[in-house]
């Protein structure tokens, strides 16, 4: 499933389409993703002008000029294509391997700017919702989720506070998205490394009796940011499904110090380390026992 730099780069690839444009027209191919659409999703949108193009967690939010707000989710294999209506690689006439069944292009949208937005799912697992704007805090999507990991709200003393008293795992802490939003399995992996700490060391240890943070709560913070910003600025880490909006593959996959690399060397300097791997609550986690601690 598509993480946060991998959905922050399919909305980056949707702004310039997208924003300040108006449906013209909008086809839904199916009346469901992996939940029904909402109820007269067609005539909400077409007509309607995009404000703004937000993110939040795994979530794309397309403010409309209604009032209403248009949320997306990718799911596991969703992903969008943008280009020009009398583009050649427009949906119908793909070039890119992944996208040539046109099947699965179940959502387009056609923008008043010429750009075609088409929203491809083969597994179904996305969804799209219209929510008010006013009640989108009350959205049960969205209203469980902790603070963005790349927001100002998110630091060491946010994350020490919230895993205190937590006798879980720190990987398990990190995956749950109501301590941190937008955290997925293979990030969890590569900021746990960058930080060396052991996925296996309980959550609470990030904090001091107090609940106020220790140098390894500082530490893993600025490993999550520093992991998160290198693969946006990479365009996502591209394994199974996730490609840009222009068809191309994110490349922070090149950059894994751990992630899928079990019996290869440590590459922290100075380790001698061999990466292993291990089953937590039913994920792979990739991990060095030698400098994670």
């Amino acid at each position: 499933m598509p993480e946060l730099p991998e959905v922050e780069t399919v909305r980056r690839g949707l702004a310039p389409v997208m924003e300040g444009a108006r449906f013209d027209k909008v086809e839904a191919r199916r009346g469901d993703l992996r939940w029904p659409l909402p109820r007269d999703f067609v005539q909400r949108l077409e007509g309607q002008t995009v404000t703004g193009l937000g993110r939040r967690a795994k979530y794309i939010l397309a403010d409309l000029s209604s009032g209403e707000v248009l949320l997306m989710h990718l799911g596991m294999s969703g992903s969008f294509r943008v280009a020009k209506a009398d583009d050649e690689n427009a949906p119908g006439n793909f070039h890119h391997e992944r996208s040539k069944a046109a099947a699965h292009d179940h959502i387009v949208f056609h923008m008043s700017n010429g750009g075609v937005a088409t929203f491809n799912d083969p597994r179904r697992f996305g969804c799209m919702k219209l929510v008010s704007r006013d009640r989108l805090d009350e959205e049960p999507l969205l209203r469980a989720l902790g603070p963005e990991p790349l927001g100002n709200a998110f630091d060491a003393a946010m994350l020490a506070s919230a895993c205190e008293r937590k006798q879980t795992s720190l990987k398990a802490a990190l995956l749950d998205q109501r301590v941190v939003a937008g955290l997925g399995n293979i990030y969890v992996c590569e900021a746990l490394h960058r930080s060396h700490l052991s996925p296996k060391r309980k959550a609470s240890t990030i904090a001091d009796r107090k609940g106020a943070p220790n140098e390894r709560a500082i530490a893993l913070v600025d490993a999550i940011r520093t992991v998160l910003n290198d693969a946006i600025k990479a365009g996502g880490s591209s394994l199974r499904d996730h490609r840009q909006t222009d068809g191309e593959l994110g490349y922070f996959q090149h950059s894994f110090r751990v992630y899928g690399r079990e019996g290869e060397a440590c590459p922290t300097r100075g380790c001698t380390g061999i990466v292993r791997r291990i089953v937590q609550s039913g994920r792979s986690t990739f991990w060095c026992p030698v400098c994670q601690k």
